[in-house]
């Protein structure tokens, strides 16, 4: 079962293996989304375009505090959190992880290099419209990456079982996409 600490183990992860500074800010206040729980009861209260500007205090203080790059990854929620923020060029890469439904707008608005990374099968991010918001930002010149990941369901980098070869590998294949790709723009030369 997916846990709050699912998300500082892969910041750990990422930041022993590329030496990066990694926070992990509660966005959700103490009220994460829950299986059990009504989306449509939890999701006002819970809006992405909140989720960037708490994002963006969190880089302007990053950088006050001398960060030279700052990149933001999201899973789920999150990484229609990212697609927002990306759009403000206050960061210099984004990762967004099995998104939750991505919107054209915040794609067409994206002005920093962007990963999306997908499952294959996944009713809030189908595979065809990420394929989809690849080429938008391909096509406005933005460097980017996406990846259909064969074989699993949403939150398949989070939420997986141990004991499940096939979940486990798809999983650390996913982080180690992540780590590269921050590593290809927040690394200095």
């Amino acid at each position: 079962m997916f846990t709050f600490s699912s998300y500082i183990q892969i910041a750990e992860k990422v930041a022993a293996a590329a030496g990066f500074y990694v926070v992990v800010p509660d966005f959700f206040y103490g009220d994460p989304y829950l299986p059990d729980m009504q989306l449509s009861s939890w999701f006002p209260n819970h809006l992405p375009a909140k989720g960037c500007e708490d994002a963006r205090k969190v880089v302007a203080d990053l950088k006050a505090k001398g960060a030279s790059a700052v990149g933001a990854a999201g899973f789920c929620w999150g990484g229609m959190t990212v697609s927002k923020l990306s759009a403000y060029g206050e960061i210099e890469a984004a990762v967004i992880l099995h998104p939750g439904p991505l919107s054209e707008d915040d794609i067409h608005a994206t002005k920093v290099p962007t990963a999306i990374l997908a499952a294959e099968i996944d009713d809030y991010s189908p595979p065809e419209q990420m394929k989809k918001l690849g080429e938008i930002l391909s096509a406005k010149l933005v460097d980017n990456f996406v990846k259909i990941y064969p074989g699993v369901v949403h939150g398949w980098t989070t939420r997986y079982k141990d004991d499940d070869e096939h979940a486990v590998k798809s999983a650390m294949e996913a982080h180690a996409d992540m780590l590269n790709w921050f590593t290809k723009y927040l690394k200095s030369g």
